[in-house]
């Protein structure tokens, strides 16, 4: 290619690019920027600069590049709409106005916090470098970036308080130990023999099934109301209950309904069975979670007591039928976060909306709910973590003990009534949670009171299994148990339901020798077969006259020996009669000195296919012994005489 040929193709590629950077221009691009050390270059170079440089395509202009612009004015509005939008925010969301609340600081975080970095660092910026509205203002621009430092240090001091709270941090494992005092005691001593009239034979699905089902029984309520999930357990006048107030079905039903207010909450009864709709006439719910504005009881609550932290709420009834709020209050005593516990409650009309801030030692008896279920046994939990240290709590474990969990992977626990009040129970077992128990403590929920009872046995959810096994063919499904005494014996009782949540038959298991299940078609029938259980392995019951405990004697026609599971039994048949009675020992020891042709006499509960004997008459045992001894002193006569 000639030398005119090379100088034309620069010129016409020169040219080409004049017109692209033309047609850049004329779309509005600014194309004054350049890509050389050298900001005062000419955009056609010059001999030192090796030619031109290509232009530098500034596109689009960054958020912090477009924050710094704005002018005093802009930032005044701002300001006004962060205020007004977090005034807002925080009468909907109501976080609670406390350094020891994480919901505080979320708050604090998303609508202070980070704003104000945002607007402290485009400041800075734009005084250091200058804009359009701005000039370059070195003493500016550092005032504004050491401000922009304040919102990292706060976020520096929350992280912080919570490392503070951590087990790890020195002194803090002893802490958490002692938060929940718990004392050991016998349970045969401790718990009295349960009263069947009294014992809960339900549990809250089934009673949530039930109060359903008499819901639907109120046609001119169903259509407006439905029955909140809450259905708290309570004492109510010396009988275990699950109550729930009922809600606006929705928001229209609200609208609709708000100034008559919520007519009624539902009431079941856990012993009976029996479901009934509580109207309340002149004295209707205002204050309920289905209210969507003011009368939102979380919301009224909390702005009533803005420093507070409330902890889980409890719908309860006190001794009149009056319906009330239950909102126990937080105090956190390790770091920032940590060492959570309950120091006051706030209890709250739901008709009126009046509160009552209480000490926890001032709560009225007919109060259940004053601690939540779940943070007693949270604590229980690091007491049995952290008795020996933190070190040990991960590396020997050493005595380390936890509450057993529940069949679906929660906390497994259930409640008992116990000198008016409501106490939460649950297994205590290994660090390891194996299926066995170390013992089992019970909590009451209004003085925080706390009982260890050390005995071996088996876990709630292996003795759900056993129980299930025994009806296996009917696949019914046990609930989680409660325990109870029987005959000094610590024993769960739980129902047996159907796939549709009905209960069928009931069960009671030997907590320390949970293959010893009873099953019955009712209360009365299981206990009676229990009792004849007990008695098998040796433990006579006291409630044998309960039971129609009956009266046998006779000469022994024969008798026999087993040994089930460990235990002997001696299975013996009196002349003239088919019937098998079974004497189990150690209790009945006294046995092994009959023989075949030895008048007894006995008590026993009647059972299928054997008799359960619980009682040898010493009476007549002794008349038997007269006789034999009368018999081998005449034989010794004749021998003699001979």
């Amino acid at each position: 290619m000639s030398r005119k040929d090379e100088r034309d193709a620069v010129a016409k590629q020169t040219s080409g690019f004049d017109a692209l950077i033309d047609a850049l221009k004329q779309s509005g691009v600014n194309m004054d920027g350049r890509f050389d050390a050298d900001p005062g270059a000419s955009a056609g170079g010059s001999a030192s600069g090796g030619g031109a440089q290509p232009p530098h395509v500034d596109v689009q202009m960054e958020f912090g590049d477009r924050l710094a612009a704005w002018g005093k004015k802009a930032f005044i509005i701002l300001a006004i709409v962060i205020v007004l939008v977090g005034l807002a925010a925080y009468w909907w969301f109501h976080p609670p106005i406390n350094i020891h609340s994480t919901d505080t600081w979320m708050f604090v975080g998303i609508f202070i916090l980070l704003p104000a970095f945002l607007v402290f660092a485009s400041k800075s910026r734009a005084y250091k470098t200058g804009t359009d509205k701005v000039e370059p203002n070195a003493g500016k621009a550092k005032a504004f970036k050491w401000a922009s430092f304040v919102p990292v240090v706060v976020v520096a001091f929350v992280l912080l308080g919570a490392v503070a709270s951590l087990s790890l941090f020195p002194g803090n494992a002893e802490k958490y130990a002692s938060m929940l005092k718990t004392t050991e005691d016998n349970f045969a001593q401790d718990i009295k023999e349960v009263n069947y009239s009294e014992i809960p034979v339900i549990d809250r699905d089934s009673a949530v099934l039930l109060g359903n089902r008499e819901m639907g029984s109120i046609p001119e309520y169903v259509s407006q109301f439905e029955i909140s999930p809450l259905y708290s357990q309570i004492n109510y006048q010396s009988s275990p209950v699950r109550v729930s107030p009922l809600g606006y079905a929705d928001l229209f039903k609200w609208f609709t309904n708000r100034e008559a207010g919520i007519p009624a909450y539902a009431l079941v009864n856990m012993t009976t069975q029996d479901a009934e709709i509580v109207r309340l006439d002149d004295n209707p719910i205002h204050y309920s979670e289905s209210e969507p504005l003011v009368r939102n009881i979380d919301r009224h609550v909390q702005l009533s007591y803005p420093f507070y932290m409330f902890d889980q709420k409890s719908f309860e009834i006190d001794d009149e039928g009056h319906p009330w709020w239950i909102c126990p209050v937080q105090s956190r005593t390790i770091g920032l976060f940590g060492g959570t516990t309950i120091e006051r409650v706030v209890m709250v009309d739901a008709t009126t909306g009046e509160t009552q801030d209480l000490a926890i030692g001032d709560v009225p008896q007919w109060v259940d709910h004053a601690y939540p279920t779940e943070l007693l046994l949270e604590q229980y939990n690091w007491s049995g973590k952290y008795k020996d240290g933190w070190l040990n709590s991960w590396l020997g474990q050493a005595g380390v003990v936890q509450t057993t969990p529940g069949t679906d992977g929660n906390l497994g626990y259930n409640y008992i009534a116990k000198d008016d009040d409501v106490w939460v129970y649950t297994g205590v077992t290994s660090a390891t949670a194996d299926n066995s128990i170390v013992g089992f403590v019970l909590v009451n929920q209004r003085t925080a009171e706390s009982h260890f009872y050390p005995v071996a046995g088996a876990t709630e959810e292996s003795a759900m299994q056993s129980a299930e096994g025994q009806v296996q063919n009917l696949r019914y499904q046990a609930t989680f148990p409660l325990l109870i005494n029987v005959a000094g014996q610590p024993t769960y009782f739980m129902a047996l339901k159907d796939d549709a949540g009905l209960v069928k038959q009931f069960a009671m298991l030997d907590i320390q020798r949970y293959q010893n299940v009873a099953v019955g078609n009712t209360v009365e029938e299981t206990q009676k077969s229990y009792l004849a259980l007990l008695a098998t392995n040796g433990v006579v019951s006291e409630d044998a006259e309960a039971l129609d405990s009956r009266d046998a004697s006779g000469a022994i026609s024969h008798i026999a020996t087993a040994v089930i599971e460990g235990n002997t039994h001696f299975y013996v048949q009196l002349e003239g009669n088919d019937a098998v009675y079974d004497f189990a020992l150690p209790g009945l020891l006294e046995i092994v000195g009959y023989r075949e042709g030895d008048p007894i006499a006995f008590s026993y509960i009647e059972g299928d296919p054997v008799n359960t004997v619980d009682v040898i008459k010493s009476s007549d045992a002794e008349s038997g012994d007269k006789v034999a001894d009368e018999a081998d002193a005449t034989a010794d006569s004749q021998g003699n005489a001979a």
